[in-house]
C-alpha cells in the first residue's frame, strides 16, 4: 500500500438520500476520513439532500450524532470533524419536485467546483427521474459524475429501462455504478496475487485448480430491509452484483492494462461464458433456503417469517449454485458460491482449492494428505493463507500435516486500512471507472441471473428450510457431497 496519499482537485459532492442509513453509515464517514488523511481538499463542498426540513443548527446537532453513532471514537476529533462541517451543507429537496432542483442549482452555481458528483443513495426506481430533473435544470455538466447504488432493476427489463433513462441524461464514461466488494483491500489484492505472481498465475487453471469456493456468510437477519429484501431475496441481493463480480475477477484472463475497460472487458468475457441453467440444472445445482427459529446459547433466534411479520414466503435468505464457466481457463472446473443471512458466522472469502499430488509418496499416513488452498478473506480481518502440507517434527517416520502460511495486511502493513466506500468515492472523484461495472458487465449478469429466477418459476420451487445460527440447508452441504467435497470453513 502506498504511503503517499494523492490530494485530489477539489470537488463538489451532492448526496440524494443524505439522511438515510446508508449515508450516514457509509458515506459521510467515508468523507471524514479522507479528509482526515489529507485526500480530499478542505474546499471540497458536500450538499447532503433530505426531504424534511431542517435548519442549519438541528443539522450541526444531527450530523455529529451521526459521526459519533458511526466512526469510532478513537478516530473522531472535533478538529478533523469541524473542517468537514464546514463545508457540509444541508438541503431540502424531494426528488420529484422540480423547483426544488433550481434552488439546488442555485447553491452549486456560487463559487463552482469543476468536479461534481451526484450520488443516488436512493431506490432504483427514481434514478432515471433523478438524472432527468438534474440535465432539464441545467446542473449536469460535461465533468459531471453520476453514482448508483445496486440493485440496479428488480430484473433485465427494469435494469434496461433504468439505464436507458440514465444514459439519455449523460455519457457512459460519467456513470459509476458500485459495487462496494470491489473496493475492499484483499479483493484488489487478488489481482496482483495473480497478474504479479508468476507462480500463482502458472497455476491459476484447470491443470492445477480442484474448483473454487466464494462465500458471503452473515449472522444477521433481514433487520430493517425487510421491505426491498421479501421482494429481492439472496440472488438479487448478493448473487448477481456481488458474487458475480468474485467470481469474475477470479476467473478473468489478464488485461491488457489495469485500465478501465480493459478489466471490465475480461469481466464481461466471464459473465457471457456462464453455463447456462435450465430448468434441470437448477434443480441439480442450486439449492435455495429460509432460515426458521432456532435456538443459540440459551437465546430464541426468530424465523424469517417472523422477521418480516408474514405467516407465508417463498423467499430465499440463502442460496447456492455450483456455476461453470464454459472457456479455455475453466474447462471442468466447478465454482461454488454461496450467501445467506443467519448463518452461523459472519465472513465473507474466497478458496481456491488446488488439486492434490498425483501420487503420494508417503506411505503409512491415516489418510491421504490434504491438497493445497489458497483462502483469500475478504472480510473481516482481511487476510490471505495458503495452506501446504509439511512434517510434524518429532521422530517415527513421516507425519503430515497442512499448515497455513499467513499474510494478514494489519500485522504486515501496520495501518488503518480505508474501508470500500472511501476508495470508491475518492474513485468516483479523481475519474477512475476501473472499479465500478460498465452497462454490458450489468446487463450480463441479469441475463445469466434471470435464467435461475425462470426455473424456479417453471419448477415450482420452494425454498429449503434451515436453522438459525446453522451453516444452511443440508441440501447446500450435498451439492458438494455428491461431488465428493465440503465447504472450506466451519463446516470442516
Amino acid at each position: 500500500m502506498s504511503t503517499k496519499i494523492k490530494k485530489l482537485s477539489p470537488s463538489d459532492i451532492v448526496i440524494f438520500g443524505g439522511t438515510g442509513d446508508l449515508s450516514r453509515r457509509k458515506i459521510i464517514p467515508a468523507l471524514y476520513y479522507r479528509l482526515r488523511d489529507g485526500q480530499l481538499p478542505d474546499n471540497s463542498r458536500v450538499f447532503i439532500l433530505g426531504r424534511q426540513a431542517m435548519s442549519d443548527e438541528e443539522f450541526t446537532a444531527t450530523s455529529r450524532k451521526w459521526a459519533k453513532e458511526f466512526i469510532p471514537a478513537k478516530d473522531l476529533n472535533d478538529i478533523d470533524w469541524q473542517r468537514l462541517a464546514a463545508n457540509m451543507r444541508y438541503h431540502q429537496l424531494d426528488a420529484k419536485n422540480a423547483a426544488d432542483y433550481k434552488s439546488l442549482g442555485a447553491l452549486l452555481k456560487d463559487k463552482p467546483r469543476k468536479v461534481r458528483v451526484f450520488y443516488l443513495s436512493t431506490p432504483a426506481d427514481i434514478f432515471s427521474l433523478i438524472c432527468t430533473t438534474l440535465t432539464e435544470c441545467g446542473l449536469m455538466t460535461p465533468d459531471s459524475r453520476i453514482v448508483l447504488e445496486k440493485p440496479i432493476g428488480y430484473d433485465l427489463e427494469s435494469f434496461t429501462a433504468i439505464n436507458n433513462a440514465v444514459l439519455t441524461c449523460c455519457r457512459e464514461e460519467q456513470i459509476y455504478r458500485i459495487d462496494h466488494y470491489l473496493g475492499k483491500e484483499t479483493v484488489q489484492n487478488l489481482m496482483v496475487l495473480r497478474f504479479a505472481n508468476n507462480m500463482f498465475e502458472r497455476m491459476w487453471n484447470a491443470d492445477a485448480i480442484d474448483h473454487v469456493q466464494i462465500t458471503v456468510a452473515e449472522e444477521i437477519g433481514v433487520g430493517e430491509r425487510y421491505s426491498y429484501y421479501d421482494n429481492a431475496g439472496a440472488l438479487r441481493d448478493m448473487v448477481q452484483n456481488h458474487l458475480l463480480q468474485l467470481l469474475c475477477l477470479v476467473a478473468m484472463e489478464p488485461p491488457a492494462a489495469i485500465t478501465p475497460d480493459s478489466v471490465r472487458d475480461e469481466k464481461l468475457k466471464v459473465l457471457r461464458a456462464l453455463r447456462p441453467v435450465t430448468d434441470r440444472s437448477a434443480k441439480q445445482d442450486i439449492v435455495r433456503g429460509q432460515y426458521r427459529e432456532a435456538m443459540r446459547g440459551g437465546e430464541t433466534l426468530p424465523s424469517y417469517l417472523k422477521d418480516i411479520n408474514v405467516e407465508k414466503s417463498d423467499t430465499e435468505t440463502f442460496i447456492a449454485i455450483k456455476v461453470h464457466v464454459d472457456n479455455w481457463r475453466w474447462a471442468g472446473i466447478p465454482f461454488y458460491i454461496r450467501t445467506g443471512k443467519r448463518l452461523k458466522d459472519r465472513y465473507s472469502e474466497i478458496v481456491i482449492q488446488f488439486k492434490p499430488v498425483p501420487h503420494s509418496l508417503f506411505a503409512g499416513q491415516e489418510e491421504a494428505p490434504a491438497s493445497n488452498k489458497l483462502i483469500i478473506r475478504l472480510q473481516p480481518d482481511e487476510h490471505v493463507g495458503l495452506q501446504v502440507i509439511t512434517k510434524v517434527p518429532g521422530p517415527g517416520g513421516y507425519r503430515l500435516k497442512p499448515v497455513r502460511l499467513n499474510l494478514s495486511l494489519a500485522e504486515e502493513f501496520g495501518e488503518r486500512f480505508p474501508d470500500a466506500y472511501e476508495r470508491l468515492l475518492m474513485d468516483v472523484v479523481r475519474g477512475n471507472l476501473t472499479l465500478f461495472m460498465r452497462s454490458d458487465e450489468v446487463e450480463a449478469a441479469w441475463i445469466w441471473t434471470e435464467q435461475i429466477l425462470t426455473a424456479w418459476k417453471n419448477n415450482k420451487s420452494k425454498p429449503d428450510m434451515y436453522d438459525a445460527a446453522s451453516w444452511g440447508p443440508e441440501t447446500a452441504h450435498s451439492l458438494l457431497a455428491h461431488d465428493g467435497r465440503t465447504w472450506h470453513g466451519g463446516e470442516e
